[in-house]
């Protein structure tokens, strides 16, 4: 088996089996055993996240939500009418015009959830290079049947024609003893 992944990786990569990177080398030996090489990447990634970056995840999906804009829009919204017209009818406001208060708010709302936003999408771009090069070494190993399979049907097909030569050959001396016969 050994000799027959050398032999593979010679003709295929054009460098020994042990020469090769890590990735397809693990293709190579999938692939001469007969194992399946897909898996649920999503799951691996998954399993290894710690509970602050599931929490982050969860915060940058719902900060990037419509349910987030609604519910924003109409907090901001209640702010003012509340600071404008029902408290400023009393002359009590807490957060007068131009809401000081609320800009302090918004400030650090977006100082915090920025850099959480920001290492949801970092997170995301490792996950898509781990699907990536999941779908390279799946690509590869397909290939690589793809070409046995070739090579399967050329030998097929070559001894058929083989057998077909020789059978042509047979027939071809026989015929050849008839018309001998019938001549002579």
């Amino acid at each position: 088996m050994n000799n027959h992944l050398q032999e593979l990786a010679k003709e295929r990569f054009k460098v020994s089996l042990d020469a090769l990177p890590e990735r397809e080398h693990r293709v190579v030996q999938h692939f001469g055993e007969r194992l399946h090489i897909s898996r649920d990447t999503n799951l691996e990634f998954e399993k290894k996240l710690t509970f602050g970056q599931r929490l982050a995840d969860k915060v940058a999906a719902f900060g990037g939500s419509w349910t987030f804009i609604i519910i924003f829009a109409a907090i901001l919204f209640s702010w003012v009418l509340l600071n404008t017209l029902i408290l400023a009818s009393r002359g009590n406001t807490f957060d007068p015009y131009p809401y000081i208060l609320l800009n302090l708010f918004l400030s650090m709302l977006a100082a915090v959830q920025a850099p959480v936003i920001l290492m949801s999408q970092n997170r995301q771009g490792v996950k898509d290079r781990l699907d990536a090069a999941h779908d390279y070494e799946v690509n590869l190993k397909a290939e690589l049947e793809i070409l046995s399979l070739h090579e399967k049907n050329r030998r097929i097909a070559r001894d058929e024609m083989g057998g077909a030569t020789s059978d042509t050959r047979r027939a071809d001396s026989i015929v050849d003893a008839i018309v001998e016969r019938a001549w002579s």
